[in-house]
């Protein structure tokens, strides 16, 4: 039985590189693993967005489940998780953003529809924070389509989440919508940047107040005033109030400088940005966020997506023309730092699977969950747009 699956893994192995071909340019055959700084007179060159036209492929290709949506892992497992399917949304973005291909503006909205069927026909969701990244990738799609569902749901999401603000730890949005004594970084940082997502559609008043309230809170109750660190929750059990101090993860780090950058071009207030800025030099030294350098190795499953979405929003931070010029050199060194060795050295060639520690490739034949593969995704995305807009 066991030597079955193993020539069966081959020929779908095979399946997929051959796939992978047909749906990808000839420029984007398997570049050598050549170190950057080798001296052998090649001059090594970097073909980040090819390689991520090829990552975007082994997604859909590979981890393409049922009604459009995207399954835990690409050694079978079936099942669906809406948070990761939020950000196959966003992913899929960055594709049209880049290319204009038509491909994936239907995928989005399958994807899109998907979602609810798959999780019970509601786009309702105890998880908060699962609610809020597909509106925030919803808004996305919505800017880059015009396409009004998107809008819809984004809306219809954000009426849902702000049920769940209260009184309770002094304000804040809940993790679930059945804790109302939690309160998370997950469902705080995301939420400003929805709110501020909406405002710069609609101008609606109310949704700025709802971001600087929501800013204030977490600022004042999960973020270091010292390093910009930003920890996990604070919650209350039997009377007792305490701080998650101890669970510090790149995403919360990159949502709260997305926020920080939004209320800043919103108000022009300073405060916002010193806020980002300070955060953003603390990722670039914290042993706690990194490992000689790269982003850290946070495992999969969840843990999988976390330094793509701390990406995402370092990389608005990197390009801000308002930031000084030893910030933004020494922000956008390490961008290229991260994905210059994830290119290198953390891609499987010629599956294009991603792995969990950037300086080390999947084993062929091992388990890349849909988590870590979106990281590894956002990563190449990121790196061509920083090349097209000429920082790499």
């Amino acid at each position: 039985m066991k030597k079955l699956f193993s020539i069966r893994f081959i020929i779908l192995s095979l399946c997929f590189v051959v796939l992978g071909l047909l749906t990808i340019s000839c420029d984007d055959n398997p570049v050598p693993l050549r170190d950057s700084n080798s001296t052998d007179g090649v001059d090594f060159k970097y073909t980040w967005a090819q390689t991520a036209d090829s990552l975007q492929a082994t997604t859909y290709n590979v981890y393409l489940g049922t009604n459009g949506t995207f399954i835990e892992n690409n050694t079978g497992k079936g099942t669906f998780n809406y948070w990761p399917n939020a950000h196959v949304l966003d992913v899929f973005v960055d594709g049209f953003l880049r290319t204009g291909n038509e491909n994936y503006k239907t995928r989005m909205k399958a994807l899109l529809q998907g979602i609810k069927i798959k999780n019970g026909n509601t786009y309702n969701n105890v998880f908060n924070d699962d609610m809020i990244w597909l509106a925030n990738s919803c808004l996305r799609a919505y800017d880059a389509t015009k396409d009004q569902e998107y809008k819809d749901v984004a809306d219809y999401i954000w009426g849902r989440v702000k049920l769940s603000w209260s009184d309770v730890l002094g304000g804040g949005i809940t993790w679930k919508q059945d804790t109302p004594k939690q309160k998370n970084a997950v469902s705080n940082g995301p939420a400003i940047i929805l709110a501020m997502r909406l405002y710069e559609i609609d101008k609606k008043s109310d949704d700025l107040e709802w971001a600087k309230k929501i800013y204030a809170w977490q600022k004042n109750n999960l973020v270091d005033p010292s390093s910009g660190i930003v920890w996990d929750n604070i919650s209350e059990v039997s009377g007792v109030i305490t701080t998650n101090k101890d669970w510090v993860f790149t995403y919360n780090m990159g949502t709260w400088i997305g926020a920080g950058l939004r209320l800043y071009k919103a108000t022009n207030e300073q405060v916002y940005l010193d806020d980002a800025v300070k955060s953003g030099r603390t990722v670039l030294t914290s042993p706690r966020l990194l490992s000689e350098g790269l982003l850290r190795d946070e495992g999969q499953g969840d843990g999988g997506l976390f330094k793509g979405i701390l990406i995402r929003y370092f990389t608005e931070l990197a390009e801000l023309s308002t930031i000084n010029s030893t910030d933004k050199e020494k922000f956008v060194a390490f961008l290229k730092f991260n994905a210059q060795t994830f290119y290198r050295k953390g891609i499987l060639r010629t599956n294009m699977f991603s792995g969990s520690n950037w300086k080390v490739a999947p084993a062929l034949g091992g388990n890349t969950d849909l988590t870590t593969q979106l990281s590894g995704v956002m990563l190449m995305e990121a790196a061509a747009k920083l090349e097209k807009d000429g920082s790499f």
